[in-house]
């Protein structure tokens, strides 16, 4: 494959798209989101956390305090692609972000408030 090629096949790639959490090791509590780009989402939130810039203050500060060594990325579902031309996967996403947030705190305990 000429290099054309390649960059064209991985644009043709669909992404992993699902559910993703954040999870703070030490005292369990997790953030969870969703993206369309799960890999993408996931390392957008390490840099945003490092920088400073989370928008969930309570996950920022736990990230300040403790540092990135007591949190791990998890992908927690995924959403396979829809056979149906233009079906846009936000609703779809939505729900299982709210199925995995009433098992996560039914097992877990609550999250960072969203």
């Amino acid at each position: 494959m000429d290099r054309k090629e390649c960059i064209r096949a991985y644009k043709e790639t669909p992404r992993p798209m699902g559910v993703y959490r954040v999870r703070n090791t030490v005292t369990g509590r997790w953030f969870i989101g969703t993206s369309v780009d799960m890999p993408g989402r996931l390392n957008r939130t390490r840099f945003e956390l490092e920088a400073g810039a989370h928008k969930n203050r309570e996950l920022q500060a736990d990230w300040d305090a403790s540092g990135p060594r007591v949190f791990a990325f998890e992908a927690l579902d995924t959403l396979k692609p829809s056979d149906v031309p233009g079906h846009d996967p936000a609703e779809d996403l939505v729900m299982l972000e709210a199925m995995w947030a009433e098992k996560l705190t039914a097992a877990e305990g609550p999250g960072y408030a969203g």
